[in-house]
């Protein structure tokens, strides 16, 4: 290519995209916002992955470490999110940034995407004229021409809202300082004060609100003040597949968050959907529901329920996208919760993520748009595609193949109120993980 592969975010996923590109000889550069590699992993630092080192490590980045003095983890051990910043990907970064053809850039915040000399509207030269790429940096607004664009930028930075409709309830943004969207770390003390003999509201079911739950039941054996409501939008709860789990610490996390639920500690009230945040005479919150429930004597809210992309850099760049999901639309069937709750993706990488926008693509967590169960495996592949896309050699690209792990939920995701239905998608007996390429 004539200009760089300009790749958004320093993350697992922007990083590997990165060694790829070094692998093959494309000049790149990352665009971090943050100060440093990870910056949306370190947010949630504190907390355990339930994937093993094994699944954490690009195979390509971890040939590029191995000659910097770089030890491999264990790789049957499961790391905190700080444990894989400070062990993997700060020195990913370094290792990168000290190649001929790579540039990181921490504190460059990308503004915009678009075609040079070419807002949405303009057809014309569309195919022939290189990308630009608008950002903030450290000494102001910078542009950036650029072969290709991979935003691998994430959803960290844009969670849903407690609102059942997807916009925030009413009162919610006004309370915003008595809420809290994500994993609070429980062994800080600050943060402990915050919810220690408090009662606590947690909306959300995923394994986010059930690590949540767990640390807040952990906090209550000392704290015995502490009180928990868990909001659950569906007439039911579910804990994933346990046993049948092939991720082994996802289903222990299921069956520790489904004890805590059964517990003293935890009021679970189904069927909740909020749409109104108040706050009684003695400055409590009441949350409301759809259904007339009310949650009373609140002091503070932890909402994890979800994340969804940041698409306003992306407003003059041309994109072909599910309209339920906000996914590339030849991903989206495969991955979309109304569907199925399977762990198993079909196979996909450049073909599936590419965008109307010649040279533009979307991967990691993003290409998901709104549909949760990511898998870092999954967006190692995707990469690993789409720069040999970008590299011009199909051959490769197309040869995709992952099996993911299965998360021994199957079946449908059920109605509006009903709990998920059984049968169908996932397999019958647990299998082997394997990423594999094809030789032939």
């Amino acid at each position: 290519m004539q200009h760089p592969l300009v790749i958004i975010g320093a993350g697992p996923i922007g990083l590997a995209a990165a060694a790829h590109a070094q692998d093959r000889g494309l000049a790149a550069i990352v665009l971090e916002a943050g100060p440093a590699a990870g910056a949306s992993v370190r947010e949630w630092g504190h907390v355990r992955l339930f994937s093993p080192w094994s699944e954490l490590v690009d195979p390509v980045a971890e040939k590029l470490l191995a000659p910097t003095g770089w030890v491999a983890p264990e790789r049957t051990s499961y790391p905190t999110g700080h444990d894989w910043v400070a062990g993997y990907l700060e020195p990913l970064a370094a290792a990168l940034d000290a190649t001929d053809t790579v540039a990181v850039r921490f504190d460059h915040r990308v503004t915009g995407v678009a075609r040079s000399g070419r807002d949405l509207m303009v057809d014309a030269g569309r195919d022939t004229e290189p990308l630009v790429v608008h950002l903030d940096g450290p000494a102001g607004p910078e542009r950036i021409v650029a072969g290709a664009v991979v935003d691998a930028s994430g959803t960290w930075t844009t969670p849903n809202p407690l609102g059942t409709d997807g916009y925030p309830a009413a009162g919610e943004t006004g309370q915003a300082a008595r809420f809290f969207h994500g994993m609070p770390d429980l062994d800080d003390p600050q943060v402990r004060g915050r919810y220690a003999g408090r009662h606590v509201a947690v909306a959300g079911t995923g394994a986010s609100a059930q690590n949540v739950l767990v640390a807040l039941a952990q906090l209550a054996a000392s704290e015995p003040d502490t009180r928990v409501t868990w909001l659950v939008r569906r007439s039911g709860t579910s804990f994933g597949g346990g046993d049948n789990d092939q991720l082994v610490e996802r289903g222990a996390l299921g069956r520790r968050a489904e004890a805590v639920a059964e517990s003293p500690v935890v009021r679970t009230l189904t069927t909740f959907r909020t749409v109104a945040v108040g706050s009684a005479a003695d400055g409590r919150l009441r949350l409301h529901s759809l259904d007339g429930q009310v949650a009373e004597d609140v002091d503070e809210v932890i909402v994890v329920t979800g994340f969804r992309p940041d698409l306003s850099i992306l407003s003059e760049v041309r994109l072909d996208l599910d309209a339920v999901l906000q996914a590339p639309r030849e991903l989206a069937p495969l991955i979309d919760p109304n569907v199925h709750s399977c762990g198993t993706v079909y196979p996909h990488g450049a073909k599936e993520l590419a965008q109307p926008e010649a040279g533009f693509f979307l991967a990691g967590m993003k290409s998901y748009g709104r549909a949760p169960s990511f898998l870092t495996l999954t967006g190692f592949e995707q990469v690993r595609s789409i720069v040999a896309a970008i590299a011009g050699d199909h051959e490769a690209a197309e040869r995709v193949e992952l099996v993911l792990p299965e998360s021994g939920v199957c079946g449908g995701s059920g109605q509006f109120d009903e709990a998920a239905s059984g049968g169908g998608c996932c397999a019958p007996e647990p299998q082997l993980l394997s990423i594999g390429r094809s030789t032939a």
